[in-house]
């Protein structure tokens, strides 16, 4: 039951933004920061952001040669150099609002391991560095095989090293902790425990209904809402394009002499790996069980845990003595189109979902178009 106060002072806002992903709370700060007037709530339905936010591996990444080749391929060069240019205003965005110190930028390069099983064909370095020469004044894409033996990787399973030098890491624990706290600074209102269960448009408002971690049944009203809730947006939208997919994560004890810095990845960036610090943070697996990890459970895989752990003990860190001290998963949204869904459900509902695994560059290019929309 609420008291008057509660009611006068807690339960009416201009906007509120469902998710406090970095999706989420970016449009939030999009909002307050082009109509300072505005009062914007945000609503999360775990106690810590839920999905992808702070359980991924902190890449911030346009994405690898062979993907990029799959990309090409599948979107066609118009929509191709479209992708690529959101990817790089978004961390632009990110990397201005925030500040580098605040999310922990480095931009030590990215690196992907060419298998000797699955050579990458002749020809399509050169082809896609030519697409990309309209955004870029050089090279994107160089090859290194002498890499191989500078980082200690495996001479019988990784034949070349493809140098990206745009991408970079982020702590990605930092950077939300530092969204969040801006939008404290914002005078932004952030409930967590709060989960949505469905929202209701009327002539005047937006009925917002929320389960509490207590059990309670609680409303909450705006004027406009944004859904930001990425893999978990079809919960209450089931039209929508979004299939979720799990990321299996794992990440090992400081390792002695660490020659291993910067992003890396192999096989189409379905697998992924950096340094933080002298640690290695590994993840990926997904397309070796793919309706398994067709879920939004956080549960572990542990089948394909221990395909991370092969490709670390005999590819990635030969002869190092290290142990796995974390393992987590996070749950990403993707669908059959490699763009954002940005787009209105109705005049005073809209969406922010589906980033295909790309959340931290493109999380503030669609909040952005996400605000903008809601303002008018």
């Amino acid at each position: 039951m609420l008291s008057f106060w509660e009611k006068k002072n807690f339960i009416h806002y201009d906007y509120i933004v469902i998710g406090a992903g970095i999706t989420g709370l970016s449009t939030a700060c999009s909002l307050k920061e082009k109509n300072p007037k505005a009062s914007v709530l945000v609503l999360e339905r775990g106690l810590l952001p839920t999905g992808a936010s702070t359980k991924n591996a902190g890449f911030a990444c346009i994405g690898s040669l062979s993907e990029k080749i799959s990309d090409l391929e599948l979107l066609g060069e118009s929509k191709f150099l479209q992708l690529i240019e959101d990817r790089l205003k978004g961390l632009a965005m990110l990397r201005k609002r925030l500040g580098d110190d605040n999310i922990n930028y480095q931009n030590n390069g990215g690196f992907e391991l060419e298998l000797k099983r699955k050579p990458i064909e002749n020809g399509q370095m050169e082809k896609l560095n030519e697409v990309l020469k309209s955004i870029f004044s050089e090279n994107v894409f160089y090859a290194f095989p002498n890499l191989v033996e500078t980082f200690g990787f495996n001479s019988e399973m990784v034949s070349n090293i493809i140098i990206n030098p745009i991408e970079s890491q982020i702590d990605s624990g930092l950077m939300m902790q530092t969204l969040w706290n801006y939008a404290g600074i914002l005078q932004i209102k952030i409930i967590t425990g709060a989960d949505v269960l469905n929202v209701e448009e009327s002539n005047n408002e937006v009925e917002v209904s929320v389960r509490t971690l207590s059990d309670e049944s609680l409303n909450f009203y705006a004027q406009k809402i944004a859904v930001c809730t990425n893999a978990f947006a079809n919960k209450l939208f089931p039209q929508l394009d979004i299939t979720p997919g799990r990321g299996q994560i794992l990440c090992t004890s400081p390792i002695a002499d660490l020659k291993i810095k910067g992003t890396f990845n192999f096989e189409e960036g379905y697998y992924y790996f950096r340094n933080f610090e002298n640690r290695i943070i590994f993840g990926g697996g997904r397309n070796t069980d793919f309706e398994t990890e067709t879920t939004t459970d956080f549960l572990i895989n542990e089948s394909i845990q221990h395909q991370l752990e092969f490709y670390l003990e005999e590819m990635i860190l030969p002869g190092k003595k290290y142990t796995i001290e974390h393992r987590w998963t996070g749950v990403m949204g993707f669908g059959k189109n490699k763009f954002p869904i940005v787009e209105k459900i109705s005049d005073r509902i809209a969406v922010g979902a589906r980033l295909n695994g790309m959340g931290i560059v493109l999380g503030s290019k669609v909040a952005d178009d996400l605000s903008t929309m809601l303002l008018m």
